[in-house]
This record gives C-alpha cells, sequence and structure tokens, in this order.
C-alpha cells in the first residue's frame, strides 16, 4: 500500500511539471491548450493548474487564461544566485554587451541542449535569440561546440544521436562535428553564422572551473550585418575571449601566460 501510495503521489508530481513546463513556448494558455500539450486529460489539467493556482506557481488572467506565477521568479532567482557560472559570468557579460553594442548570453550544458542563464541586448542587436532558460541545439550554435569540448567524440556521438538540421548551414554528419570541435579547442573560440537561426551570427568562448574542465560558455551575437564576422572576427575573438579569461579567474582557473588567439584563416569562417 505504501508503494502505491508513493507512485501516485510521484505521478502526480510528474503531472504538475508536464502543467508547468506546457508555458516554455507560450506565455499565456487555456486549459484545453495544457491538456494538450501534455497529454492530460481536460479535467485533470483543470485540476493541477487549481492547485497550482492556489499555490502561486501560476496565475489566472481575467479571460481564463494561465499564465506562470510571480513565485517562480523567488525560486529562479535562488538557482540563479547560486550557479557558480551565473555568479561569475553576469556582470562580464553585461559590460561586454555594453562595449560592444552586440547581445552577450552565458550559458551550460543541460543533456544534450545549451541552456541559457542570462542573456544581455546590446544596442545595436536590441532583439535578442535567446532568452534566459530557454535551450538551443549543441551543434548548431556557438556555445554548444564549446560545451561539446567536455565530451569526447565518442560520447557526444552517444549524447546527440543524429545531428538535426535548422539551415543550409547546419552540421549534420559528426565527422565534420569532430573537426570542427577540435577547431574550437585549439583557437580557443567557436563561432556559428546562420547555422540555428537565419541571419544571426556568434562568437563564443568556452568558461572552465579551476580544474580546468569546461563548465560554461560565453558568446556574442547579433544579426549577421552586424557582427560582420569576415571583417571583425579577429577583434570579436578576442573579446569574447578575453571576457572569458576573466570570468575563469572567477571560477578558478587560469590560462597559460602565453595563450594567444591564432589569426583566423578563411577556410576557418564557417566554424
Amino acid at each position: 500500500m505504501l508503494l502505491s501510495a508513493e507512485t501516485g503521489t510521484n505521478r502526480s508530481v510528474e503531472r504538475a511539471v508536464a502543467v508547468l513546463r506546457a508555458f516554455a513556448d507560450s506565455s499565456r494558455l487555456r486549459v484545453a491548450e495544457v491538456a494538450r500539450l501534455t497529454g492530460l486529460r481536460q479535467s485533470t489539467a483543470s485540476r493541477l493548474l487549481s492547485t497550482l493556482e492556489q499555490t502561486g506557481l501560476v496565475e489566472r488572467d481575467h479571460d481564463g487564461r494561465y499564465r506562470l506565477g510571480v513565485d517562480l521568479i523567488s525560486l529562479a532567482g535562488v538557482v540563479m544566485n547560486g550557479h557558480p557560472v551565473h555568479h561569475a559570468a553576469r556582470q562580464p557579460a553585461q559590460l561586454l554587451a555594453v562595449a560592444t553594442g552586440l547581445g552577450t548570453n552565458v550559458a551550460v550544458r543541460h543533456g544534450i541542449d545549451v541552456f541559457y542563464l542570462c542573456n544581455f541586448e546590446g544596442a545595436a542587436a536590441p532583439r535578442s535569440v535567446a532568452l534566459a532558460g530557454r535551450r538551443n541545439p549543441l551543434h548548431a550554435t556557438a556555445l554548444g561546440k564549446c560545451l561539446l569540448l567536455s565530451l569526447t567524440a565518442t560520447q557526444r556521438r552517444q549524447v546527440l544521436g543524429s545531428l538535426t538540421r535548422f539551415t543550409a548551414q547546419t552540421i549534420t554528419d559528426h565527422a565534420s562535428l569532430d573537426a570542427v570541435v577540435e577547431l574550437v579547442e585549439w583557437r580557443g573560440y567557436a563561432t556559428e553564422t546562420e547555422e540555428f537561426a537565419l541571419g544571426q551570427t556568434c562568437l563564443a568562448a568556452p568558461l572552465r572551473d579551476r580544474t580546468g574542465r569546461v563548465i560554461g560558455a560565453l558568446s556574442l551575437s547579433g544579426p549577421s550585418s552586424v557582427v560582420d564576422l569576415p571583417g571583425r572576427e579577429l577583434e570579436l575573438s578576442r573579446l569574447v575571449a578575453e571576457t572569458a579569461d576573466a570570468i575563469n579567474s572567477q571560477l578558478g582557473y587560469h590560462s597559460p601566460a602565453d595563450h594567444q588567439i591564432p589569426a583566423p584563416a578563411r577556410h576557418d569562417l564557417r566554424s
């Protein structure tokens, strides 16, 4: 009987979590929409939403639609403030956005995804493509290529499986991805031009803990016409790498004193 009760309780928790996650891509949902997205009966979805509303985790608008509740901000704040990468990178990333006018992002690897901890908009890139809490694919982003440094080639194949194509520029075979990750390791930063989103370009550098293990990544991003990778790659790669080095120092890692970013070669630009 005890096992049955525990199983029922766990199932209720799983369903409640599924309801909360239904709001990841839509900020306001009706009961029927939550039921459709979670695969729950409408009566079950309604009951769970009512309970979550009572606890402050969701709120109901005047039109009957639900949205996530402000109490979640308190919980998210605890997570963010206690995360070592977020704590070390937030201010340097914000200053980098101001200095370059581009967007900056800080992310970690979460399973098969890039998970964004924070982002800042620059004057020349006012619209952010990725927001804190969002996820993007590892193989199709500059941030992800940096985060993949924490895995071996065999592990990458096991974790990623087949590589989804998002644009004509997306890397879709592991041999090519292996070569790109090796290049990122050699030169200390990654680039991405329209591999995930058309019209967007990004440069990223890895963030490391005191042992040298890659635990996060920092990026500069914006419209391809503004980033102008062919003309500004050396300049921007140095800025993102220097900022990453400053963050790494706070995380306890100090890169070799003779580390230099090599000048980009023409054949490197798609990496």
